[in-house]
């Protein structure tokens, strides 16, 4: 008795249990890896953009800078680069109160915010999924072979333990494989909402000061104007 031995000599019902759990794993390891990196990128941008922005730095060329050929923008710099295009095009409308063009720069940096949110949760419903229904899976399949072996134990003259042992053991493998599945899923799924939740706290509040920052030019504007 080894552990192949015993998979390959798992029902067929078992089997396809055991590859579902282990396709789930895969593809659950595939996402934790990667969520690691988004995420990991996504605070050093943020840490990187926050930098420039609390320097002092005039926000024209703040967006110059961010708006050149061929460079990426994501988390706060979308959001920035969002309120700023719209705010600067409002602007430009001399008909446009003070009050509509901050509603409309909101709305701008309402969107990205939320499209940098959605980033930031990709693929968390998966690791929800397989965290929550691999056991049952396995267990599942447990349950089948358990069955299995008894219907076989009815078949033979004697029943010993050495008759048994083998159906239950390869039954067991399955919700073995089931938790090896689920266990990573949860723990990376609870760490990534918590990194989620933090990172878009972060990008919630960098929206609301810089709706205060624009907030004040547009009134001094309008202040001076008058």
């Amino acid at each position: 008795m080894s552990i192949w031995g015993l998979i390959a000599s798992a029902s067929i019902v078992v089997q396809l249990v055991m590859l579902i759990l282990l396709a789930a794993s895969v593809f659950s390891w595939i996402v934790i890896f990667q969520r690691i990196r988004v995420l990991k990128e996504a605070k050093k941008v943020s840490s990187t953009f926050e930098d420039s922005f609390w320097s002092g730095i005039d926000l024209s060329q703040l967006y110059q800078k961010l708006t050149q050929d061929g460079r990426k923008v994501a988390g706060m710099e979308n959001i920035f680069i969002s309120g700023i295009k719209e705010f600067t095009r409002l602007r430009k409308s001399h008909d446009v109160m003070p009050d509509a063009i901050m509603d409309g720069v909101q709305r701008a940096m309402r969107v990205a915010l939320y499209r940098e949110e959605e980033k930031l949760d990709k693929h968390l419903p998966f690791l929800a999924t397989v965290g929550s229904t691999s056991p049952y899976i396995g267990l599942f399949g447990t349950v089948w072979g358990i069955m299995h072996s008894f219907i076989g134990l009815a078949e033979v003259q004697q029943a010993t333990l050495a008759t048994v042992a083998p159906g239950i053991a390869e039954a067991l493998i399955a919700t073995a494989i089931g938790l090896a599945a689920a266990i990573p899923a949860v723990i990376a799924y609870n760490r990534f909402s918590t990194a989620a939740e933090s990172l878009g706290a972060s990008y919630e509040n960098f929206a609301d000061e810089f709706t205060s920052i624009l907030h004040r030019k547009v009134h001094v504007r309008e202040g001076g104007a008058a």
